[in-house]
């Protein structure tokens, strides 16, 4: 599997660009669409907390486990969340997708069918990897049902596994999707995409 280098991915409605520094404003603008550090299931950074998020992220990506994303709407050209690859381990060909956040008027529309298409496209047919993972709280519900359904497989739960921003300890929700599965799941990301939106729950 190739490392994972900074690059822009895009598609007609959505434009994933590596983040930046220059981010941080954007980024909490994002996330006071609909004040998302309230949710107690996700690692929104809250008002004052986006410039550590993203040195955090950057330095994730310094040291070549990381690769973060800003999203962008390409119409307006505005930040409206982010997302990134993340524990990439070149040397068993797999890497995970997370730490991915919309502002609260983008969910549950193409975005993040979108991005999810990119980002698998890029994994599999670019990069090489052999099985790409997600990681989830056992508590975030909504978050379960939008992996499940690109089509990845429930792998298992590591309990006790990590910390939420309330200090709690959470059970982790494990999900994969292999190499030889991406075919049909690439076909079925692109038939919710090209389904009238008012029948399709992305």
């Amino acid at each position: 599997m190739r490392k994972p280098e900074p690059v822009t991915l895009a598609a007609s409605q959505v434009r994933l660009e590596p983040m930046a520094a220059d981010h941080v404003a954007a980024l909490e603008a994002a996330a006071r669409d609909g004040e998302l550090w309230n949710l107690r299931v996700t690692s929104v950074p809250a008002p004052g907390e986006a410039a550590a998020y993203v040195a955090a992220a950057l330095k994730g990506c310094d040291d070549g486990h990381m690769l973060p994303f800003v999203v962008v709407d390409t119409a307006s050209g505005r930040v409206i969340g982010t997302t990134r690859y993340h524990d990439i381990v070149p040397a068993v060909e797999r890497l995970e997708i997370g730490y991915t956040w919309y502002g609260k008027s983008w969910q549950r529309t193409h975005v993040n069918t979108t991005c999810k298409l990119l980002l698998l496209q890029h994994a599999f047919e670019t990069l090489g990897a052999r099985l790409v993972g997600w990681r989830t709280d056992n508590y975030n519900f909504a978050s379960q049902r939008a992996i499940e359904r690109l089509g990845a497989k429930r792998d298992g739960v590591l309990r006790h596994h990590a910390l939420r921003r309330d200090g709690t300890v959470r059970d982790t929700v494990m999900y994969s999707l292999a190499a030889g599965e991406w075919p049909e799941v690439k076909a079925h990301l692109g038939y919710q995409l090209a389904r009238p939106r008012e029948a399709r729950a992305c």
